[in-house]
């Protein structure tokens, strides 16, 4: 029966969503211009298999469910509803007692603890149709290593009632900000997606600016004024090695971003009065300039294929978004709105790119279709800027600073209808992210 509402459930997440009204027997879900009533589900402490699995199960359960509520998807039917409990992983499910209680979906699951050692897995029910959805999963890992595992059931419960990639077990390189605003200490972090194991990269000694991921997640860009101009550095996240790129003397270098295949780098080479985008092969040194204009032309990121850029540039006389070929050549305007656009990131679905646009004093993180069309303004506040999309191509990460000499910048999410919006929990200011691809 889930299955039979996923037509109904998705069209919150295309790009137009009609007014739909969708009447399956006891499983119901409306949809009235891109707002959808979020499916009831239940999640009862995972079965503890042994005494050292504690409070474990409970964690766990409670992880998944926050995962899932973030979404704005799912609702959650509070355990102090529950007529029965789950005691035994394997025996059989009472489904009218979750019938009664409204629940359309049941997770249930099981961990077992040894030493630093853990398993964890779960099994997805229909409670009206009366059957698992697909095959159960189980995981293993490190006791360390949890908050991974949940998210993982977590993807997969998203994946199998949506129809798509889940985003939940993916980490998020951004700039940890602290002190007054008018001397902030930045350092590179990386943390995973909603705000928890923050990991420090880099000090503060430097200004630090625009991280971002490879597709494989293994290394970051960034850009650094360490030596007292802005020069491109890429990190090995797991040992946090780093080194700087080669650049030109006399120049600037920032805005970078990695080609798909992770050993080209795009990026804006400033020298003099004049800005251009040019491609580097971190292997052999070698640069090529793409665009030659007397204008300002940064923040490229290419294509999910890499076959094509998509850049900001003022040769129109105002801040606008063009496309053109990974090669160079003429590029193709694509915004024609009102106000100025800038940060525009491909969207890893290849269909949408998100951006960061200013308009009478306001600013907003909107998307459009790859001809300009359709556009959608998500998101409207003091300073908005910088999206960086979830490894699904369905939630865009953003910096939100407020206003006035003690404003802070802050991470929100918000989905691409632009009705779920929410900050992520940070434990000092953030700004910059940049959403790695799902963990192995």
């Amino acid at each position: 029966m889930i299955w039979r509402i996923l037509v109904c459930m998705m069209a919150v997440l295309a790009w137009t969503a009609p007014t739909v009204q969708a009447q399956q027997g006891p499983l119901r879900i409306e949809i009235t211009e891109g707002v959808i009533e979020p499916l009831p589900f239940a999640v009862p402490a995972f079965v503890a298999e042994n005494a050292a699995s504690g409070q474990m199960g409970q964690q766990l359960a409670q992880l998944v469910a926050a995962d899932l509520i973030g979404t704005g998807l799912f609702r959650e039917v509070p355990a102090s509803a529950f007529i029965s409990g789950v005691s035994d992983f394997n025996a059989a499910i009472q489904y009218a007692d979750w019938k009664a209680v409204n629940a359309q979906a049941l997770i249930t699951g099981a961990v077992a603890v040894t030493g630093d050692q853990m398993t964890v897995k779960f099994r997805l029910y229909d409670v009206f149709s009366g059957a698992e959805l697909g095959s159960g999963l189980q995981f293993a890992g490190t006791t360390a290593g949890w908050r991974r595992m949940g998210h993982k059931v977590a993807d997969a419960v998203y994946s199998r009632i949506t129809g798509e990639s889940g985003y939940f077990d993916s980490r998020v390189v951004f700039v940890s900000e602290t002190g007054a605003k008018a001397d902030r200490q930045k350092r590179l972090a990386v943390m995973d997606y909603d705000g928890a194991n923050v990991q420090y990269l880099t000090g503060s000694e430097s200004i630090v600016l625009a991280p971002r991921f490879s597709k494989s997640g293994d290394r970051v860009l960034y850009t650094s004024y360490e030596t007292g101009f802005p020069r491109i550095f890429v990190l090995d996240v797991g040992s946090v090695q780093r080194r700087v790129l080669e650049s030109q003397d006399g120049t600037m270098s920032f805005a970078p971003r990695f080609h798909p295949n992770g050993q080209t780098v795009v990026y804006s080479l400033s020298q003099g009065a004049n800005t251009d985008i040019y491609t580097l092969d971190i292997n052999t040194g070698q640069t090529t300039r793409l665009t030659s204009a007397p204008s300002i032309e940064t923040a490229p990121s290419y294509s999910p294929d890499g076959s094509q850029i998509v850049f900001e540039s003022d040769r129109s006389g105002a801040p606008q978004l063009y496309v053109m070929s990974a090669s160079g050549g003429e590029p193709t305007r694509i915004s024609f709105g009102e106000g100025r656009y800038g940060t525009p990131v491909w969207s890893p679905r290849g269909d949408l790119v998100a951006f960061t646009k200013q308009s009478k004093g306001r600013f907003h993180i909107g998307v459009m279709r790859l001809d300009g069309s359709e556009e959608r303004l998500l998101t409207a506040s003091f300073l908005d800027e910088g999206p960086t999309w979830a490894p699904n191509g369905r939630v865009i990460m953003f910096t939100r600073e407020s206003q006035g000499e003690s404003g802070r910048a802050t991470l929100y999410s918000v989905d691409i209808t632009g009705r779920n919006l929410r900050p992520v929990q940070t434990p000092e200011g953030a700004s910059d992210p940049s959403w790695g691809p799902l963990q192995n």
